[in-house]
C-alpha cells in the first residue's frame, strides 16, 4: 500500500490548482484497489498455490515414472544379458547332443552294415550248400541211370569232386 502512495506522490505534488479534484479520485481509486485486494487477494493467492502445488505434483509423478522406467530398463537389460547367456549355453548344449546323435547313429550304422554283411555271407554259404547239394543230387541221379554198381565208393566221390570245382 506504501508502494502505491509512492508512486502517487509525483501526481498530488505537481498536480495544479485547476485540478483540485485529483485528492478525491486518488482516495477513492485507493479505496477500489483495497476493497479489490481485500476480495480477490485471497482467492487468487490461493488458486496460484493450488496451481503450484499441482505442477510440483505432477512433476513429482513424472519423476517417479521416469526412475521406475530406469529401473524396470536395468533390470530387462540385466534379462537380456543373462538370457544371451543362457542362449549361448543351448547352443553349445544343442551342438554336443549332435555330435554325439551323430556318433551313436554312425555306430548303429556300422553295426547295422556289419549285421547285413554278416547275413548276406551267410546267406551266400546257404546258396553254396544248396547248390552243392543240388549238384550232387543230379551227378547221382545221372549215374543212377547207369549201373552203380561199376563205380565203387572212390570213383563217385572223385566224380563228384569234379562235377563240383
Amino acid at each position: 500500500m506504501i508502494k502505491i502512495l509512492i508512486l502517487l506522490l509525483p501526481a498530488f505534488l505537481f498536480a495544479g490548482e485547476g485540478h483540485t479534484d485529483i485528492i478525491p479520485r486518488t482516495i477513492n481509486f485507493l479505496i477500489f484497489a483495497a476493497i479489490l485486494y481485500r476480495f480477490i487477494a485471497e482467492p487468487i493467492k490461493s488458486f496460484l498455490k493450488d496451481r503450484s502445488n499441482g505442477i510440483l505434483n505432477l512433476l513429482k509423478s513424472i519423476q517417479e515414472k521416469v526412475d521406475e522406467s530406469k529401473k524396470i530398463k536395468k533390470d530387462a537389460l540385466a534379462n537380456l544379458e543373462s538370457s544371451k547367456v543362457l542362449a549361448q549355453n543351448i547352443i553349445e548344449d544343442a551342438k554336443k547332443e549332435a555330435e554325439l546323435l551323430v556318433l551313436r547313429i554312425q555306430e548303429e550304422f556300422e553295426n547295422e552294415l556289419k549285421i547285413m554283411q554278416k547275413h548276406y555271407e551267410d546267406k551266400q554259404d546257404v546258396e553254396r550248400r544248396k547248390m552243392v547239394k543240388l549238384v550232387i543230387a543230379e551227378t547221382i541221379d545221372s549215374l543212377l541211370g547207369e549201373e552203380l554198381e561199376s563205380f565203387n565208393n572212390k570213383e563217385l566221390i572223385n566224380i563228384v569232386i569234379k562235377k563240383v570245382a
